[in-house]
């Protein structure tokens, strides 16, 4: 049953997302390298800044918020040997079959429509920049979770970037009328927190 005196703020969930990310090694900047490459082309004027604006849209959902946390702390229970067997080495080795992972990312990614699902299928399977190092296992880690809440990290930037772009054309402007800041219009809307 829900009680509603052991909510958690939004603010710590946030927090608490940026934190286990960067103890995980990932940047917002490193996730913006793959959203600029994959959005560049379709988007004159576009800025890494406005990568790194969507990006922090994207965070303050709370499903990806959510997804993040779960599968950093299966990530590092993994690396500590504390998940119960056969879990324990399904994960520590990335099982080919095991799909739970994709399935955390894909399930963050729908509420960005179409295009998100479409585009972390494709970083899944192409797996770019830091989404490549971490399934790799490039550096020191269990990352079978990590690599795909990337992907869908980048994948819901870039949509939210491809849903702007409608948005400017429509207005007759590009990314290069903008400022970073304004990629995220909806934060200025009456009672909006960021």
């Amino acid at each position: 049953m829900f009680d509603n005196t052991k909510v958690v703020h939004s603010k710590v969930v946030a927090e608490a997302t940026r934190e286990a990310l960067l103890r995980r090694g990932v940047t917002l900047e490193a996730i913006a390298e793959i959203v600029y490459e994959m959005q560049r082309p379709y988007n004159e004027g576009l800025e890494m800044a406005h990568c790194i604006e969507s990006i922090k849209g994207v965070l303050r959902k709370r499903e990806l918020q959510h997804a993040i946390l779960v599968g950093i702390e299966l990530d590092e229970l993994a690396e500590q040997g504390k998940l119960s067997q056969p879990l324990q080495q399904i994960v520590e080795s990335d099982e080919g079959l095991f799909g739970v992972d994709e399935t955390i990312a894909l399930g963050s990614v729908f509420t960005y429509g179409s295009i998100a699902v479409t585009t972390f299928g494709h970083l899944d399977k192409n797996k770019t920049g830091i989404i490549k190092e971490l399934d790799t296992k490039q550096g020191n880690g269990i990352h079978t979770f990590l690599d795909d809440l990337v992907a869908s990290i980048a994948a819901c930037a870039a949509s939210r970037i491809a849903h702007r772009t409608r948005d400017l054309e429509e207005a007759g402007e590009t990314f290069e009328d903008i400022k970073p800041e304004d990629t995220m219009p909806e934060t200025r809307v009456k009672g909006a927190k960021i």
